[in-house]
């Protein structure tokens, strides 16, 4: 077996800086949406036969679970810009890596891909960069571990480096979720597929369902059912045989988000976003920038491989404060970043509660958005969980230059402020944009941002 090498050291820093720009306007797709894209290639290898993918997202993280799913025996083939072709092995025929499965900066593909091995019986090393590895992986090797799989090598508290050896015959279980996380539920319902009988997952809150759709898409067996005020109750039918199926990603709503908002707050912009995934789990940003007072228009709502796709008409909007509760959160968790710009721009008070999922992200998120709004001149508080941020009316001073932690949401949030703001706003670090967002900087400079 492969053993451990240690991590990466990191490359230069790509410093760079927005300035205060005429109005944004075009029309523009961003890239295919990342969540899905880990799954496309991760189902892909659990199939038999050729799935074909359109509009993937050729970022770093995505691309790193297009090794490990080659390293765990599919046919991964590049047919030309966004297209892809997995052939797959099936449940239950992983062959074993020769190699580390290394994942770079993502969470997703890492705690994904370790429900995948957890249920055969094979064994892999999983590990990342320095911000992967610190980031909490028990929760994910907790459940895995009651339904057979075996955790022979990890970093203090869980991290990776993690040597994992999968089930024999991995035991179905009811596992109720203590946190919201679609990543953990996620790894269950893979690891689930290799089970006999009936895997369960509880969520007290909804998350994203990407893995159930595309899981009934593809041919397996769900019911889902409301639980509690805000929650569902996942049963899988194991060992189903996947069928081969077409899929087009829709563009990545977590990614449309920081031109969404540029376009918001940079007076006289109109621009379009084409093609943006509306599921309703992912829609929360959608809802509180409306409830803000944005000038947002939904316009031809269809469905695109299983999931609702709409394109945006964005204007430029005078917004106002508001509360985020808590139970907004799983539909938007990645975007309380660029929400903070946002809330920065708008006239009184934004509050947005329940944000310690943002703690174990890239970078400590709720830390990083705070210290940015102060390196900006930018009023706001930290409370335990909750972040209040107290906006300038359409004015930001700026001038500040952002530690980015190695963190591609809050790179590009702070390149937003600056867009708006009255000084150039800076971050120390842009290279990891690339992991969920290649093309950001050039597309944006070609709606018209002053960004370099």
């Amino acid at each position: 077996m492969p053993t451990a090498s240690p991590a990466a050291t990191p490359a230069a820093l790509a410093p760079l800086v927005a300035r205060r720009s005429e109005r944004l306007s075009g029309r523009v797709r961003v890239p295919g949406d990342k969540s899905i894209s880990h799954r496309s290639l991760l189902i892909g290898l659990l199939t038999v036969g050729a799935t074909e993918i359109e509009g993937l997202l050729e970022g770093e993280d995505v691309l790193a679970t297009a090794r490990a799913c080659a390293a765990l025996g599919a046919a991964v083939e590049r047919l030309g810009p966004g297209r892809w072709r997995v052939r797959g092995v099936g449940v239950g025929s992983l062959l074993e890596p020769d190699q580390v499965l290394d994942f770079g900066n993502s969470g997703t593909g890492v705690r994904l891909a370790m429900g995948v091995v957890a249920g055969h019986p094979v064994e892999a090393v999983f590990d990342g960069d320095q911000s992967l590895r610190r980031r909490p992986m028990r929760r994910v090797l907790e459940p895995l571990a009651r339904m057979g799989a075996a955790i022979i090598e990890a970093a203090p508290d869980g991290r990776l480096p993690v040597r994992l050896k999968g089930a024999e015959d991995a035991i179905p279980i009811v596992f109720e979720s203590p946190l919201p996380s679609a990543q953990v539920k996620s790894a269950v319902l893979f690891c689930g597929l290799a089970a006999p009988g009936e895997t369960t997952v509880i969520e007290v809150e909804a998350t994203r369902d990407h893995t159930e759709r595309m899981l009934a898409y593809f041919g397996a067996e769900l019911a889902i059912t409301p639980h509690g005020e805000h929650g569902k109750r996942i049963t899988l039918k194991g060992r189903p045989e996947l069928r081969p199926r077409p899929i087009a990603v829709p563009a990545d709503p977590s990614s449309a988000a920081f031109p969404l908002v540029a376009a918001l707050i940079v007076p006289g912009s109109d621009l379009i976003l084409e093609s943006v995934l509306a599921n309703p789990l992912r829609t929360g940003l959608l809802h509180t920038l409306k409830q803000m007072g944005a000038g947002i228009e939904e316009i031809d709502r269809r469905e695109q491989g299983g999931e609702p796709v709409v394109d945006l008409h964005v204007r430029a909007s005078k917004l106002r404060g508001v509360e985020v509760p808590a139970a907004r959160a799983p539909s938007m968790i990645d975007e309380y970043p660029v929400l903070a710009i946002a809330a920065a721009f708008a006239e009184g008070e934004t509050m947005m509660r329940g944000l310690s999922e943002l703690r174990v992200k890239e970078s400590d998120r709720l830390a990083a958005i705070a210290a940015g709004l102060a390196a900006n001149g930018v009023e706001h508080e930290v409370s335990g969980d909750d972040l209040v941020v107290r906006g300038g009316a359409g004015r930001v001073q700026g001038g500040g230059t952002v530690m980015t932690h190695m963190d591609h949401r809050i790179a590009m949030a702070f390149l937003v402020m600056g867009l708006a703001s009255d000084q150039p706003v800076a971050v120390d670090d842009a290279s990891l944009i690339a992991t969920s967002f290649p093309g950001f900087t050039e597309l944006m400079r070609g709606l018209g941002a002053d960004i370099g």
